[in-house]
């Protein structure tokens, strides 16, 4: 092998170029991403970016060291065996790692609207964020949370608009998302649940039942896709992202995938997962890249995440799906609270944790032995989770 492209200058291409260095791949590398800037990282923006804290977030790499050839403001648009077809024309490999990350979806409407993805996005929206504006998210979800926290403390007059019946409703499910709607009366921001966008107008937003909200900005956070256009027509399998096996290997020789834009086969939960968080874009390089250079490695994780919100460290790990709820606390006594997921076995499937960081690093370890745990002394916070096996 004598050629590897890596098509996507974020966290999971850049940990992929080293992957490749560390395990003594000593061929060409060129690392091609669609943005002018250096590859950095992306939970930041929403976070000390968007308060005032950062303006820039890139990743620490020494990519000279790694003896690569960086292309910025290069974006792929089509694959044919062999071949990347880039907007500065062609480019041969003979292995190909994908690592094109995630887009935003965006609102109907020819109002302006925000999105918060890349550093630029995070840059424009924060310089709105001036006492007295009226800023109207739509979407409820990690993003949703994260950016009205900001705009609170920007002095902003906030209102989050959500279809759901409450927030992180996708992520969590209802009850453990309306364990969190207090929050947002609490920070003074006006929470719309069950509540429909029609699109964004000059002005505000036309809502689907005829009602308008002004709004001086407006941000979409209702999600995002795997940016996979361009593999449209390659004979690559696609289905909510690169449809990748345990080995993070496509469905065509010598390419693998990584990060937001891989769907993976995960051996522990039984079932594909797309995991769009820092954490897999940290790690799943290590195994692609095995992969890529004919070694065996297995990429089976627990998904974790993290989100900082209304003065809150938010953490979860493992995947819930099929699971059944049990909290550990009492989330309208006690500002301190988690939740976990037992399936069937009483074994622990996933946690949630609200300011209890020693159950999220006790749990994530439990999650991962496959261990049980006795439910009623699970329930009580003063218990710690390692002695309720």
């Amino acid at each position: 092998m004598n050629h590897v492209v890596v098509v996507g200058a974020g966290l999971a291409g850049v940990r992929s170029v080293e992957a490749l260095r560390a395990r003594g791949y000593h061929g060409r590398v060129t690392l091609v991403g669609d943005e002018s800037h250096r590859p950095y990282d992306r939970p930041p923006l929403s976070k000390a970016v968007m308060f005032g804290d950062l303006d820039s977030t890139v990743v620490d790499s020494d990519l000279g060291a790694l003896d690569i050839d960086l292309r910025t403001e290069v974006a792929a648009k089509g694959l044919r065996e062999g071949v990347v077809e880039t907007t500065e024309g062609e480019l041969e490999y003979d292995g190909l790692v994908i690592a094109t990350g995630a887009t935003p979806i965006r609102l109907r409407g020819e109002g302006p609207q925000y999105t918060l993805r890349t550093i630029d996005d995070a840059l424009a929206l924060r310089a709105r964020l001036t006492p007295g504006t009226r800023v109207v998210i739509v979407g409820a979800g990690w993003i949703g949370a994260e950016v009205a926290t900001a705009a609170r403390r920007a002095d902003c007059e906030v209102t989050v608009v959500e279809a759901a019946a409450s927030p992180l409703a996708v992520a969590l499910g209802p009850e453990i998302g309306g364990h969190t709607a207090p929050w947002y009366a609490q920070a003074g921001i006006e929470l719309r649940l069950g509540t429909m966008v029609g699109s964004v107008d000059p002005g505000g937003l036309t809502m689907m039942d005829g009602s308008w909200i002004p709004a001086d900005v407006v941000v979409a956070g209702i999600g995002v896709r795997p940016a996979v256009g361009w593999l449209a027509g390659s004979g690559i399998a696609l289905d909510n992202g690169v449809l990748v096996d345990e080995h993070l290997r496509t469905s065509m020789d010598r390419i693998v995938a990584v990060g937001d834009c891989a769907n993976w086969w995960s051996r522990r939960f039984g079932r594909r997962l797309r995991v769009e968080h820092w954490d897999t874009a940290l790690h799943a390089p290590e195994t692609a890249v095995a992969t890529l250079l004919g070694q065996t490695a297995v990429y089976d994780p627990v998904p974790y995440f993290w989100s900082e919100q209304f003065g809150r460290m938010l953490q979860y790990a493992g995947h819930h799906t099929g699971a059944r709820l049990v909290l550990r606390g009492d989330p309208a006594s006690d500002p301190k609270w988690a939740a976990i997921w037992l399936t069937e076995d009483h074994r622990l499937a996933a946690i949630f944790t609200v300011d209890r960081p020693r159950d999220l690093v006790q749990g994530r370890r439990i999650v991962e032995g496959g261990q049980r745990l006795d439910e009623d002394r699970a329930k009580d916070p003063s218990i710690p989770l390692r002695d309720c096996l």
